[in-house]
């Protein structure tokens, strides 16, 4: 079994097929103000690894992240041979691999049959683990098991590779599948501080913040939380063409990425079949 990260992009000719199994959160919050329900997105803002120039790409995006492969080899008696995308994905198990196209097929198969399984011993069951590392990463704040919660609500499938932005893998022809969970934050002050958070740092405070943190030696990257009331931006994306919903939109100077719309209830993406 080769599980070790192939230097260059980590794939052969063989294992050509990059599958990234995650997890996307609809995270939801009533505004302590007037009791609208509000819809709590991640930005990153990332300066592109070799990037000399100061472009830095800000996109909100929902919470969450790719789910831990915890019996590394029920997977490869499973689907056969594959390699980590990178050496990042090795050390932390995130189901981010390549695997020969043709095992595509028996990857959702797999996945499918154990997303079924409450507190399943192969592939992590839950989204509370990214949770707790992005609400640290964006809030400083310690999110605590009383604080929230949630629940699976759907999974879908992302058949027609498309190519990543994923900083270890940029490029690699990617083919997805996201389980979806709703997670309601029940604690006012932590409803608070997002909305602080969000009102607080600019997409340009972002850039810069990532411009700074690379100049330090970081990896150039820099996060905030983005508030949005859900029926306006449930609305905005109602009016819109279907198709138009496959890729990034632009609202209130902010860039949404298509999973945004995927989070939200009663809003079709044409390029993911909803099971």
């Amino acid at each position: 079994m080769n599980h070790k990260h192939n230097p260059g992009i980590g794939a052969t000719r063989e294992l050509s097929l990059r599958v990234s199994i995650a997890t996307l959160v609809r995270v939801l919050f009533e505004n302590p103000e007037d009791g609208e329900p509000m819809l709590a997105l991640e930005r990153k803002a990332t300066l592109p690894e070799g990037e000399s120039g100061r472009f830095v790409d800000v996109k909100a995006q929902p919470f969450g992240g790719a789910l831990q492969i915890l019996d590394l080899r029920m997977l490869q008696r499973t689907v056969g041979d594959f390699h980590f995308d990178s050496e990042h994905s090795r050390s932390e198990q995130d189901f981010r691999i390549f695997i020969p196209p043709s095992a595509w097929e028996t990857v959702q198969e797999f996945c499918l049959g154990h997303f079924s399984q409450a507190n399943d011993p192969v592939l992590e069951s839950d989204p509370r683990r990214e949770l707790v590392e992005e609400f640290a990463e964006t809030l400083e704040i310690s999110l605590q098991p009383d604080q929230f919660i949630y629940e699976p609500v759907g999974t879908i499938i992302e058949n027609a590779p498309s190519p990543t932005d994923n900083v270890y893998a940029r490029g690699s022809l990617t083919a997805r599948i996201y389980r979806i969970f709703e997670a309601r934050i029940l604690n006012l002050s932590l409803a608070r501080a997002m909305l602080t958070n969000s009102e607080s740092y600019s997409d340009q405070d972002l850039r810069e913040l990532a411009l700074e943190n690379a100049r330090n030696g970081g990896k150039g990257w820099a996060n905030a939380v983005l508030t949005l009331p859900v029926k306006l931006i449930s609305d905005v994306y109602l009016a819109m063409p279907p198709e138009a919903r496959n890729a990034p939109i632009s609202f209130e100077k902010h860039q949404l990425d298509e999973t945004v719309a995927v989070v939200l209830e009663g809003i079709p993406v044409p390029k993911y079949r909803r099971l």
